[in-house]
């Protein structure tokens, strides 16, 4: 497990080598993989238990109940039903990852309540408003880190 960092470095490694191989053809990892680094990700640092795939809104378990972890490589995600925690991860192209937002879901889906369902039935969030409201967390109600960063994620 404690090759986990290492290891997905070197995935980003990887497309940075394939991107330099063939210009303007983008490697970037996505769907599926995304999902599933978050999820690694989200049981390397957070120790969340993560459920077989595709229990929707419920990705994993922690102590405190079922969590909800949405992963990124861009400026939004999004959701299908409220999850009941929420931790929302931003990957960046070094392989290193930024949390967005860590906390309760209803926060989250009272700012989706709001808008007419759309007709695919995934309402997107943008980052930057999950960034405001992570503000009004409280400590208590985050999911603790079991491990730390290396490094603090920086976009490149």
């Amino acid at each position: 497990m404690e090759r986990f960092p290492d290891i997905l470095m070197r995935l980003y490694k990887s497309v940075d080598e394939l991107e330099k191989l063939f210009p303007g053809r983008p490697f970037t990892p996505d769907g599926h993989m995304i999902s599933s680094i978050g999820e690694a990700l989200a049981q390397y640092y957070y120790g969340v238990k993560i459920n077989r795939p595709s229990i929707q809104g419920e990705d994993g378990k922690t102590d405190c109940g079922p969590v909800e972890v949405k992963t990124t490589q861009r400026e939004s995600v999004a959701f299908r039903c409220e999850p009941p925690k929420l931790l929302v991860l931003k990957l960046y192209s070094n392989g290193y990852f930024e949390e967005i937002y860590n906390g309760n879901g209803s926060r989250v889906w009272a700012l989706i309540n709001t808008e007419k369902k759309p007709k695919n039935g995934q309402y997107q969030v943008k980052l930057k408003n999950l960034r405001r409201l992570t503000k009004e967390v409280p400590p208590e109600e985050k999911l603790k880190r079991i491990r730390q960063k290396k490094v603090i994620a920086t976009k490149t």
